[in-house]
C-alpha cells in the first residue's frame, strides 16, 4: 500500500488541473464540417450538423491523460435513422486508446440506442448498448467519462450505466499512457447505425442538427507525454462507485442493457475475453 502511494504521490507532484470553461470558443475547435459546425451564443452553444454531402466535428484543444469529462447535449429529433452522432475521447494511431458514447438514430418514435465502446492498445470489440429512459432529443442531458487508472465510468445524468476496471492483473489492456483528446461528431452510418442498416437514412429530414453545451473538463493536460495536475483538485483520481452507485448501475443493466458483448456467445465461440469473467464491483 505504501508503494502504491508513493507512486500516486510521484505521478502527481509535477501536475496541474485543468478545468475547462465550458465556452467552446476558447476550448475546442471545430475540425471538419465546411460550416456545418457552428459556435453559438458567445461560445455557450456548439451545434453540428449533417445533410447528404457531410456532417461535422470538432475536438478539444487539450489533450488529457485521466480525468472527469462533462457533455450536456441534445440529439437529432424526429427521424433520425441512419445518423450517429458521438462524443468520445480518442489517442491517434494504430495502437490507440479510445472512450465512447456513440448515439445510434432511430425512425421516429423508436428509440435512440447508446452504444458505448473501450479501445486499449488499439483494441476495441468491448460494445455495450442501452436504452435510455427519456427523450434525448427534447432537453439537453448530461453524460460524462470518468477516467483513472482504477476504472472508466460512463454516467448518464449522473446514473452509472457501464464500468470498465483496470484488469492488467488478468491480462486486460487498459488506457492509462496515452493522452487523449475530447472529440464529437455528427455523421451518416446507415450502413449499420439503425437495425445493423435495415433502415437508411432519409435525406429529405435533412439537415439533421444535435446541440452542445456545457463542456467540462476537470482532468490533467498532459504535456510531453506527462499528465499535469494537482493532487489537491483531483478528487477523481481514485473515484470509484458506492453502495448508491452500484445498485444504479445495476438497475441501468437489469431494465436498460440491450446488447453485452460479453453475452454474446455466437461471437465468441472460443470463449468470451476475459475481462468477462470478472466481478463489476
Amino acid at each position: 500500500m505504501a508503494k502504491v502511494s508513493l507512486i500516486r504521490a510521484s505521478f502527481m507532484a509535477a501536475m496541474v488541473v485543468a478545468s475547462a470553461s465550458a465556452n467552446f470558443l476558447s476550448d475546442v475547435e471545430i475540425t471538419w464540417g465546411d460550416g456545418r459546425g457552428k459556435m453559438l451564443d458567445n461560445g455557450e452553444l456548439l451545434q453540428l450538423t449533417l445533410d447528404r454531402a457531410s456532417g461535422s466535428g470538432f475536438q478539444s484543444k487539450q489533450a488529457y491523460l485521466f480525468g472527469r469529462f462533462d457533455m450536456k447535449m441534445k440529439l437529432v429529433p424526429g427521424n433520425s435513422a441512419g445518423t450517429v452522432t458521438t462524443y468520445y475521447l480518442s489517442s491517434q494511431g494504430p495502437a490507440h486508446d479510445e472512450i465512447d458514447f456513440e448515439f445510434l438514430g432511430n425512425a421516429s418514435g423508436e428509440p435512440y440506442v447508446l452504444h458505448t465502446n473501450v479501445f486499449a492498445q488499439g483494441k476495441g470489440d468491448r460494445e455495450q448498448q442501452f436504452y435510455l429512459w427519456f427523450d434525448p432529443t427534447l432537453a439537453f442531458h448530461t453524460y460524462s467519462v470518468l477516467w483513472n487508472p482504477r476504472q472508466i465510468v460512463f454516467y448518464v445524468d449522473g446514473t452509472p450505466v457501464r464500468v470498465f476496471r483496470n484488469s492488467e492483473g488478468a491480462g486486460v489492456a487498459y488506457p492509462k499512457s496515452q493522452a487523449m483528446r475530447v472529440y464529437a461528431s455528427l455523421w451518416d452510418a446507415d450502413d449499420w447505425a439503425t437495425r445493423g442498416g435495415l433502415v437508411k437514412t432519409d435525406w429529405s429530414q435533412a439537415p439533421f442538427v444535435a446541440s452542445y453545451r456545457g463542456f467540462v473538463a476537470d482532468a490533467c493536460v498532459a504535456a510531453s507525454g506527462r499528465p499535469s495536475c494537482s493532487a489537491s483538485k483531483a478528487g477523481w483520481w481514485d473515484q470509484g462507485l458506492d453502495s448508491s452507485g452500484a445498485r444504479k448501475l445495476k438497475w441501468v443493466r437489469d431494465n436498460y442493457m440491450v446488447y453485452d458483448y460479453c453475452r454474446d456467445a455466437k461471437r465468441f465461440p472460443g470463449g468470451f475475453p476475459p475481462e468477462c469473467s470478472l466481478p463489476l464491483d
